[in-house]
């Protein structure tokens, strides 16, 4: 679908596109690796950008200019409509609740390594 939409607007308006805070929300559970680290094994998350950014690819070789793309957030925050933050967003998890408690630790999500070695191999690993 992203493909088909960023093909439409490149050929509606000419100009480079910017995709910004595509994503997916979530109920993340904070879970303790056998190693002790905390974190959230988003492998939904990891899926759906995966997705999104191989059909990126895809609408480039079409002949979409496309100069930039950013994940929904790095850091999971309080929604704007309802102020929770049970359904998060980002790729590091935050430790508040929705009645406003919690450490406020911040923990970095499966997703939030994942989406570095995308950054750093420029797309790469989303094909291997």
């Amino acid at each position: 679908m992203i493909r088909l939409v960023l093909n439409r607007y490149y050929d509606r308006y000419q100009i480079p596109l910017f995709i910004v805070e595509n994503g997916l929300g979530a109920k993340d559970q904070l879970v303790r690796e056998e190693s002790g680290t905390l974190t959230v094994h988003d492998d939904y998350r990891i899926k759906y950008m995966q997705e999104h950014l191989l059909q990126v690819s895809e609408a480039i070789k079409d002949g979409v200019e496309i100069i930039g793309y950013t994940a929904w957030g790095c850091i999971d925050c309080v929604s704007m409509s309802t102020a929770q933050l049970s359904k998060r967003y980002g790729l590091i998890y935050v430790d508040r609740n929705d009645d406003g408690s919690g450490s406020f630790k911040r923990y970095k999500k499966k997703s939030f390594h994942w989406y570095k070695e995308v950054i750093r191999t420029n797309g790469r690993i989303l094909t291997d």
